[in-house]
């Protein structure tokens, strides 16, 4: 495998790269988007730097191309005046120095065709260097794409677990308020309050009662005492007292 078809493998594994499945399968996802990350930065400065010298070599072919090409247009401009100058000679009577300048117009034709070969037999090569270095490119732009992806998505992923992690402390805290509600203590006490306001409420009760007990004791005294007055009476001969209308 050359070095070309492996960079092209490469990054076409790489691309192929199924970020969500690569997530799902992940015990810390998290930790395999970093790990993603850096091979995926890893994997493009390789690339980047494969690629570089692919391309170095591309416009190294096509200089030399270029150069083939000129050089056989030279050659052929040479020939085209070395024959003039031969027919120029030749009809002024020089056949010696005009057979001379035709020789030299076949020396450049020679060159002329050599490097025309060089330049046709360059052609196919530098077409398909040219394809090549197209599927690189386009390689590394949907590599640079990926990793900007898996950036987000880490981020995103980040984002979200602080998200859950704050929303979860605010749950601990609500839970936290709920088994120590300050209104079920405020409850409590109120019913202490109230046991102890009826436990007043039955002593004054109580109190009452005693009271009315020795006002009834009182009138039941007095009237023993008027009995035992009128008893006095009518012993002594007096007529009992009457109760005043």
């Amino acid at each position: 495998m050359t070095e070309k078809q492996s960079i092209l493998g490469r990054i076409a594994q790489l691309t192929r790269a199924n970020i969500n499945a690569l997530l799902d399968r992940a015990e810390d996802p998290e930790k395999m988007l970093d790990q993603l990350i850096r091979d995926y930065t890893a994997s493009i400065s390789e690339a980047e730097e494969a690629v570089a010298v692919t391309i170095g070599n591309l416009r190294l072919a096509e200089r030399d191309h270029a150069e083939d090409v000129a050089e056989a247009a030279d050659w052929g401009n040479k020939a085209r005046a070395a024959s003039a100058k031969a027919d120029d000679l030749r009809a002024a009577g020089n056949t010696t120095d005009a057979d001379r300048f035709d020789k030299l117009a076949r020396i450049a034709i020679t060159k002329q065709i050599a490097a025309e070969n060089e330049a046709r037999a360059a052609e196919p090569m530098i077409a398909a260097q040219n394809e090549v270095v197209a599927k690189l490119k386009d390689g590394l732009t949907q590599m640079r794409s990926k990793l900007d992806d898996l950036r987000n998505k880490r981020d995103e992923l980040v984002a979200r677990a602080k998200t859950a992690e704050a929303q979860g402390k605010v749950q601990q805290a609500i839970s936290s308020i709920n088994v120590l509600d300050p209104t079920t203590e405020i409850s409590r006490y109120e019913d202490q309050v109230r046991r102890e306001e009826a436990r007043v409420a039955g002593q004054a009760e109580i109190a009452a009662t005693s009271l009315e007990s020795q006002f009834a004791e009182l009138e039941d005294y007095g009237m023993d005492t008027e009995i035992e007055a009128r008893l006095a009476a009518l012993k002594g001969g007096q007529p009992p007292a009457q109760i005043e209308q």
